[in-house]
């Protein structure tokens, strides 16, 4: 999963090009996507309409934290509790990622 980032949506701001993902963002999943657990696969997976994105184990400690309260900031705190490392530009490059694709909204901080 390495979508071309195309644009940037924001809740509050529409879209903005080329814009990445800042520490006062907050992410969501966008309404019409889901994060559940496949019992067959034995992981995480995005469920968007036609659509099964299976995740790796960092991707979705990302994504659970993506409850539009917490900031991109908070989020990498939390990673780096659970984790010895977190590199904060990696987590905004996936939210990126997700924001251009429209899985994953942000409402401004």
């Amino acid at each position: 999963m390495d979508p071309t980032p195309t644009g940037t949506t924001r809740t509050s701001t529409g879209t903005r090009p080329g814009v990445g993902v800042s520490g006062s963002d907050r992410p969501r999943l966008a309404r019409h996507v889901r994060l559940s657990f496949c019992r067959t696969r034995q992981r995480q997976v995005l469920l968007h309409p036609e659509t099964v994105v299976v995740l790796n184990g960092s991707g979705a400690d990302i994504l659970e934290l993506c409850d539009g309260r917490r900031t991109v900031a908070e989020i990498v705190t939390e990673l780096g509790t659970r984790y010895r490392t977190v590199p904060d530009d990696e987590v905004r490059r996936f939210l990126t990622r997700l924001v251009a694709r429209r899985w994953v909204e942000l409402d401004d901080g």
